[in-house]
């Protein structure tokens, strides 16, 4: 007969974490079991590859809008990828906590509309990009 694994701890959540957790939602990790940390890395990983992506679509918009002078239109393109930038960065967050809860309650990863509004904001300001070179040259 096999005994089960020994449940950790809960931790103890000071105020400081209390005030954050309490802006962003209940925290997914005080709920369900301990999952294999691989799953946990893993679920990680992806957040901060999004995170990434956010962070280079912020600095994609900031120089369009400082850095490029001649180019006609470059505030809107810009200002384009700032906004692509906040939907990603703030997506990411309750992607990864609702992936974590899942994990942990041993349910199925919930679907996400990320990658479909990234693939749509990506054509958009492809398209505008592209009109605006357009028109900037009439």
């Amino acid at each position: 007969m096999t005994t089960p694994a020994p449940s950790r701890p809960r931790r103890r959540v000071g105020p400081t974490r209390q005030a954050i957790t309490n802006s962003f939602g209940t925290d997914p990790r005080l709920v369900g079991s301990e999952p294999d940390y691989r799953f946990t890395l893993a679920n990680e990983r992806t957040y901060l590859a999004w995170i990434r992506t956010a962070l280079a679509l912020a600095a994609g918009g900031l120089g369009t809008i400082t850095v490029i002078d001649t180019f006609y239109g470059q505030e809107l393109l810009g200002l384009m990828l700032l906004g692509l930038s906040f939907i990603t960065a703030a997506t990411s967050y309750r992607r990864w906590s609702a992936n974590e809860r899942s994990i942990r309650l041993e349910r199925p990863l919930p679907p996400s509309i990320l990658p479909q509004v990234m693939t749509i904001g990506t054509a958009l300001v492809a398209i505008a990009a592209s009109v605006l070179v357009i028109v900037g040259k009439l």
